[in-house]
């Protein structure tokens, strides 16, 4: 007789909800093959259950966790949207996925009730979405931070440019992160920045977990989250490494220098008498040089423009709802140029980390071309 048939692993079983008794509502993602790489069905049922909790009286606080050590989220599932445009380059799924993150997004940084994210491994793209929109973000030394979307010939999305605007050096530490890729391995670093709120070692979320589990949500959540949170907090040993390079980083990135400016005042630091300053002006510049040149134009353009609207409440660039129509318009044209294609041939697919870019040298970007890329997308107004 023939053995029982498993159910193949699905989006359902991707996104796990759970409700305890205490009103804690715990999310899992747990697709851990794709360091749970978020798809469109994944993003429709995650913003279905923060919905219902929303509205849901005995759910006091939302606890956001991975079912692996490895990765809480490592970003969108850009192999199944290049799949579909490699299959027609009308796809619409861009334009859903897009849709689908930036909507959840905008819930996530306006939810009225405590959102907790454990961001324990690797947290990239739009796992930085998931968590750094949120009330309470918790690192551990195992966190590994970072966008890396201009190496795919996309650009650092998610509403990063809103965290970043609010970084360091007036933003420049966030633009720095924006454009070169690179990744925050150390907890100071993710405290300095603003992608964390609270460190926590790895050793001590399991009873993090069961002490939240525990906790009596009754009255103020609120104050009740923070003072656990802050009663299993540490003080990383070390100084932040980016507050010692903060005046540097400035010097690059903070004064609204085109790309090729950003890349001289780099080579020239890479010259500098100070090992540290020389050694990380040349990690930047490596990271930028993996890069799709239109990519990092049209980042600088963006995180500039973020970054000056920030002290104007009036400027819809100040709120993150503004911040994602503008970048639904940016995700979706940069998807459909072939950069995107070409970028994940040569990093997801082929891995031979060659990708020909179009054009190949920022001084080659065309000036017309990158407004147009800039301009508001016509025919598809954002969904939310």
């Amino acid at each position: 007789m023939a053995g029982a048939a498993v159910a193949a692993a699905g989006p359902a079983q991707w996104v796990q909800a759970n409700v305890t008794g205490n009103g804690l509502a715990v999310l899992t993602l747990d697709r851990p093959k794709a360091l749970n790489a978020m798809n469109l069905d994944m993003d429709i049922i995650y913003k279905k259950y923060l919905d219902e909790w929303a509205t849901e009286p005995t759910v006091k606080s939302v606890l956001i966790q991975s079912s692996s050590a490895r990765a809480f989220c490592a970003g969108m599932d850009i192999k199944g949207v290049a799949a579909a445009l490699q299959e027609d380059r009308a796809s619409t799924l861009p334009y859903q996925v897009f849709a689908a993150e930036y909507s959840l997004i905008c819930e996530i940084a306006n939810y009225k009730k405590p959102y907790i994210s454990l961001m324990d491994g690797i947290t990239m793209g739009f796992g930085i979405g998931l968590s750094g929109h949120g009330r309470y973000r918790i690192v551990t030394e195992r966190t590994v931070l970072a966008m890396p979307e201009n190496g795919i010939g996309l650009f650092p999305d998610v509403g990063f440019a809103h965290i970043a605007s609010r970084s360091p050096g007036g933003g420049a530490v966030g633009a720095y992160l924006a454009l070169t890729g690179a990744r925050i391995s150390n907890p100071a670093d993710a405290l300095y920045v603003g992608l964390a709120s609270h460190y926590v070692p790895s050793q001590d979320l399991p009873p993090l977990k069961e002490a939240l589990l525990q906790l009596d949500l009754s009255g103020d959540a609120y104050q009740k989250v923070e003072e656990l949170l802050g009663m299993f907090s540490k003080t990383p040993e070390d100084e932040p490494k980016l507050k010692g390079l903060l005046a540097t980083i400035v010097s690059c990135f903070g004064r609204n220098l085109p790309v090729s400016g950003i890349i001289e005042a780099l080579q020239a630091e890479e010259q500098s008498e100070d090992p540290a300053v020389a050694e990380w002006a040349k990690g930047a510049l490596e990271g930028i040089k993996k890069a799709a040149p239109l990519s990092l134009a049209v980042t600088q353009r963006h995180f500039a423009d973020v970054a000056a609207a920030a002290s104007d409440s009036k400027n819809p660039l100040s709120q993150i709802e503004g911040v994602m129509r503008k970048e639904y318009s940016l995700g979706t044209k940069t998807s459909m140029r072939p950069d995107f294609l070409e970028g994940v041939r040569a990093v997801l697919i082929d891995k031979d980390q060659n990708p020909r870019w179009k054009p190949e040298d920022i001084k080659h970007v065309d000036h017309l071309e990158l407004e147009e890329v800039l301009s508001p997308l016509e025919g598809h107004p954002p969904p939310f």
